[in-house]
């Protein structure tokens, strides 16, 4: 199961400044500077009153904050470095001031967590709720290389996206990138009744019926306990990423992925996966009821490559 622990960073002046969030809703009366206003929507893959927001001086200072304390620095090329940029160029063009803050991270925060999946960690930075950068550590605090851990199967991959963005409504993506998880931890194309992509299918059939997200049904519905409700597990192998990668593309108007979401998780997932053969192959043993690897899979591709090394052929 995996842990997760996170850190909220609310801004301490939010008292001192009671105005300056009506300062913020008044709109701009110069069009040119309101084309020229760096927007979450603008930089980050994110929705609603978030991505219609600015990007604030304050705002990136609360970032560049939370990640010092929570990471203990800076993430080189982060959420806290890009939101510095943007911000640095609203207040040039003169559209905010050097203190303003937006609606969004002043009600509403920067949050920055941390699930733990074996051998790694999933590290999430939010915006109002909203991710808006992950990645996968594989160190320590302090650098050391983290202890040898079991690989990463299907169900436990779905498990971190679960923990992740969890309260997420499920929309028609997310199903597609389930149902392709499924197939590929089953190895049957067809839909099973009752099973992750059907139920994740006919939530996102519901939810598009609803207006309010507070209505629709969340990604923790279906994900929880995901590696149960499997039929068979499998590792995540980098055929699994093409899969899930496509089928959540696909189903996306946008034609993205979401942050932290099925695909990440996947993608995240097989590259921890890869490079560790004996551990691999037993894990695809111990899910596999015929006692054999998958033809296709990760240990199957990785025992190659090995053998091609020996050979001294490397690759």
């Amino acid at each position: 199961m995996a842990a997760t622990t996170s850190a909220m960073l609310l801004p301490s002046f939010v008292q001192e400044q009671p105005r300056r969030d009506e300062q913020l809703q008044q709109p701009r009366q110069n069009d040119d500077e309101q084309l020229e206003t760096i927007k979450y929507g603008d930089v980050f893959n994110v929705s609603g009153d978030l991505a219609a927001n600015p990007i604030a001086p304050e705002d990136a200072r609360m970032m560049a904050s939370a990640e010092t304390r929570v990471l203990g620095q800076m993430h080189e090329a982060g959420p806290a470095d890009v939101m510095r940029a943007a911000a640095a160029h609203n207040v040039q063009v003169g559209v905010l001031s050097s203190r303003d803050i937006s609606d969004v991270a002043k009600n509403q925060g920067i949050n920055i967590s941390e699930t733990d999946v074996p051998g790694a960690r999933v590290v999430s930075e939010c915006v109002a709720g909203q991710v808006v950068g992950q990645y996968l550590d594989t160190t320590t605090a302090s650098g050391v290389e983290m202890p040898e851990q079991d690989v990463i199967t299907i169900g436990q991959a779905l498990e971190a996206a679960c923990q992740i963005i969890g309260n997420k409504p499920v929309e028609q993506s997310d199903a597609a990138a389930i149902h392709a998880a499924e197939v590929c931890a089953t190895g049957n194309n067809a839909m099973n009744p009752g099973g992750l992509g059907a139920t994740a299918q006919a939530a996102a059939i519901f939810n598009a019926a609803m207006d309010r997200d507070e209505d629709k049904i969340k990604l923790n519905y279906v994900l929880t306990g995901a590696t149960e409700k499997l039929a068979t597990d499998k590792v995540v192998s980098r055929q699994d990423v093409e899969g899930v990668v496509s089928a959540e593309l696909r189903n996306n108007p946008s034609m993205t992925t979401h942050p932290g979401g099925v695909a990440a998780s996947i993608s995240a997932a097989a590259r921890l996966n890869e490079g560790n053969t004996e551990r691999v192959v037993s894990a695809d043993l111990r899910n596999n009821p015929n006692l054999t690897t998958h033809p296709d899979g990760l240990a199957a591709s990785i025992t190659a490559t090995a053998g091609l090394n020996e050979d001294g052929a490397g690759i």
